[in-house]
């Protein structure tokens, strides 16, 4: 015995099947495009953190350039006194005696 479906069932499943395979290319390229942004925000928030790491090592740099540039000041200063010191001319060793006595007299 054969029985019969009624047309508006079919009819109901045909049309729902058309509505999936309808949806079925937005539903993709919504897929697509929500991993593509995910992806594109994470490289920018990868290229934040790289900038941020390279401004840390800038100035770290920098305070290591200013504390050698003092530290060099007062080693040139050392050095100039000591070349002076070892210096056996007369004017040199004059004036390094002038400038002790007024830095005495200051004092006093």
């Amino acid at each position: 015995m054969a029985e019969t479906v009624s047309t508006q069932v079919t009819d109901a499943v045909t049309q729902a099947n058309v509505k999936v395979l309808a949806e079925s290319p937005a539903m993709s390229l919504s897929n697509l495009y929500q991993t593509i942004s995910q992806g594109l925000s994470l490289s920018a928030q990868n290229a934040v953190n790289i900038q941020q790491q390279s401004n840390i090592v800038h100035q770290t740099t920098t305070t290591q350039g200013v504390s050698l540039l003092y530290s060099i000041d007062t080693a040139a200063t050392g050095s100039a006194t000591g070349k002076t010191l070892r210096a056996d001319t007369p004017d040199a060793l004059a004036n390094i005696l002038s400038v002790v006595q007024a830095l005495k007299n200051e004092n006093s």
